[in-house]
């Protein structure tokens, strides 16, 4: 193959690439998928506006009782805080990556979840913006975001399954 041949090809491709990834940024299906310090993400989340409380006082990621953010995916953080923004609502976490949830791919422990405490601003947010998928039986009410997260509402608190840092 000639080099005047494979010149303009390889400007495609590159250009093809670059378009590719461009557009699935913009989408959020690229979103940060790593691993963060508890530390990281409190700050993030306090400069953000958004509380969190531990019925343990603590945040060992190995004590149940306690409120952990060890591990958390950035996407989950991210997520979060867009949550916090478009809906306008106060936020307080009460459970992050501490042991003694539901095990899985996409779980707690794997930081893809967060809940969050029951607010009216929450649920009126959620049930008006999200598409109701209906009640799973031992779960709760279940909505889908745009973005494609998850929202259960479980009794006592809402459960979110962030697959992306949209909310």
């Amino acid at each position: 193959m000639s080099p005047t041949r494979s010149g303009p090809r390889r400007r495609l491709l590159t250009l093809l690439v670059a378009t590719v990834a461009a557009v699935t940024t913009a989408l959020g299906l690229a979103s940060p998928a790593f691993a963060i310090s508890h530390s990281s993400a409190t700050t993030q989340l306090r400069n953000a506006g958004i509380s969190w409380t531990s019925s343990g006082g603590c945040s060992d990621r190995n004590n149940p009782t306690c409120t952990s953010f060890e591990g958390i995916r950035q996407a989950t953080i991210d997520g979060i805080i867009t949550f916090k923004r478009a809906s306008g609502c106060a936020i307080t976490i009460t459970a992050g990556t501490e042991t003694g949830h539901a095990g899985g791919t996409y779980s707690h422990w794997n930081g893809y979840k967060v809940d969050i405490g029951l607010t009216t601003c929450v649920q009126n947010y959620v049930s008006t913006y999200y598409t109701y998928l209906g009640y799973i039986s031992g779960f709760g009410y279940q909505y889908r975001a745009p973005s494609g997260n998850l929202y259960t509402k479980e009794g006592s608190h809402w459960d979110i399954l962030f697959y992306t840092c949209g909310c």
